[in-house]
């Protein structure tokens, strides 16, 4: 974290955090108020370049901070199991990612401290806080479902990381290829069709850790009202409150948690 004791950023600026979403289709952000979760401008889409390595995606770091005109923090969700920094697997990107230091290839792009976490823990840390995770004691498992699917865990509150249920084997392949909704559009499979086979994904995680709730996010959430009806558990199941938004909102809170640890 010595590299960031670098950067000074005003009081006034740490509440507020420029938010970054990474996802294998799209790359969103937005300013981000960490005290209410409220996103203070529109949010701006970029495709993920392809391929998605770290020369290609870097530049779009920096394209972002430069659209918001950001002289702040900056938290990214990334795809990937991140351990000090630094990715350990690459899931939706190029396998090049796979040991970079991605917060220091971001902050190097932005010219600003860039905080990086998994893209999952980021959605699930907004929810929980700003979200249908308010006040939940127990186990809360929050399932990301987009182009690949992630999964976080937090235990009476606190997060337990880089949790990848979505790589289970299931149906004798990696789960994301076979529940993911790229799977439902790459197999053209109704609504219907792709929740039953979503259910069942669920039914084997319900039996493997037993939570006391689950959340449903990620691009897919916001056509709960086409499949959340075919979903039969007996762990309750809620959508998301927060949308396709809780990765870029949770980033945000991400980079202000990091970047007090980065001073201290």
């Amino acid at each position: 974290m010595l590299i960031f004791k670098f950067f000074q950023i005003k009081p006034m600026k740490k509440r507020k955090v420029l938010g970054i979403d990474i996802g294998g289709s799209g790359i969103k952000a937005a300013p981000v108020d960490t005290k209410d979760g409220q996103m203070l401008e529109l949010r701006h889409r970029i495709p993920t370049p392809s391929p998605a390595t770290p020369g290609n995606i870097a530049p779009v770091i920096a394209e972002m901070v430069k659209h918001f005109n950001w002289k702040g923090i900056v938290g990214c969700g990334f795809p990937a199991v991140i351990q000090n920094g630094v990715a350990k697997t690459a899931a939706n990107v190029d396998d090049s990612w796979i040991g970079t230091n991605v917060n220091r290839t971001f902050s190097k792009a932005a010219g600003l401290p860039v905080f990086v976490v998994n893209d999952a823990d980021a959605a699930g840390m907004a929810e929980m806080k700003f979200g249908a995770g308010q006040g939940v004691k127990g186990l809360v498992l929050l399932c990301t479902i987009g182009t690949g699917i992630g999964t976080v865990l937090f235990n009476n509150g606190r997060l337990v990381p880089n949790t990848e249920f979505g790589h289970i084997e299931f149906k004798g392949m990696d789960a994301e290829k076979y529940v993911s909704d790229a799977a439902r559009k790459a197999e053209d499979l109704s609504w219907e069709e792709w929740a039953q086979r979503f259910n069942e994904y669920l039914l084997a995680l319900e039996k493997l850790i037993w939570p006391d709730l689950i959340i449903l996010g990620g691009g897919a959430s916001k056509k709960g009202g086409k499949f959340l009806g075919y979903i039969k558990m007996k762990t309750p199941v809620v959508p998301a409150q927060l949308l396709n938004n809780a990765g870029l909102v949770g980033a945000a809170l991400a980079g202000k948690y990091q970047y007090k640890l980065s001073k201290e």
